[in-house]
């Protein structure tokens, strides 16, 4: 009933707070079900989780930018499949008071994505996540290993532009 997709989403940004991962995770998904697609209603959980890990890091005129977005784009598709199993009013109420919180500079608190569904709570709550450190998690971009993408970038340049 639940794609595999959101399910990670939702342990990584529930569990272990690794938004980072969130991204990527949702991302793929949204590129698959729906490329090129900006207004899809996958856009406005990336950006949450997109917003989120600016806010760890302090970027908040980042975070304050990304979260609007999150909110317009969760709120333009009130009848999603992909809101089913979750507290969508609590979610935006949520995102409200973070949205002031950022544009007050607060510290950086996480929250959780309200799950109403028991099946989904299940799956979110069994979905295998590495044991990472707080720190690598928030300071994944500059830490992670990009030689994939430096691959699939050089690949669809030489694409682009045979010899």
């Amino acid at each position: 009933m639940y794609k595999r997709s959101f399910v990670l989403f939702l342990s990584y940004f529930n569990r272990n707070r690794d938004y980072f991962e969130c991204h990527e995770v949702l991302e793929e998904h949204w590129k698959e079900v729906a490329p090129g697609v900006r207004d899809h209603e996958l856009v406005g959980f990336i950006q949450l989780a997109t917003g989120m890990y600016h806010w760890r890091r302090g970027n908040y005129r980042g975070a304050q930018t990304i979260l609007a977005k999150a909110s317009r784009h969760l709120r333009l598709h009130p009848t999603s499949s992909y809101y089913t199993g979750i507290d969508m009013a609590t979610l935006l109420a949520q995102l409200t008071h973070i949205e002031q919180q950022v544009q007050q500079q607060a510290p950086f608190k996480p929250f959780a994505i309200s799950i109403v569904d028991a099946k989904l709570q299940a799956q979110v709550a069994a979905a295998p996540l590495p044991d990472l450190s707080e720190d690598f998690i928030r300071d994944k971009h500059k830490l992670r290993n990009r030689d994939d993408v430096i691959l699939q970038r050089a690949e669809r340049l030489a694409a682009k532009h045979p010899h």
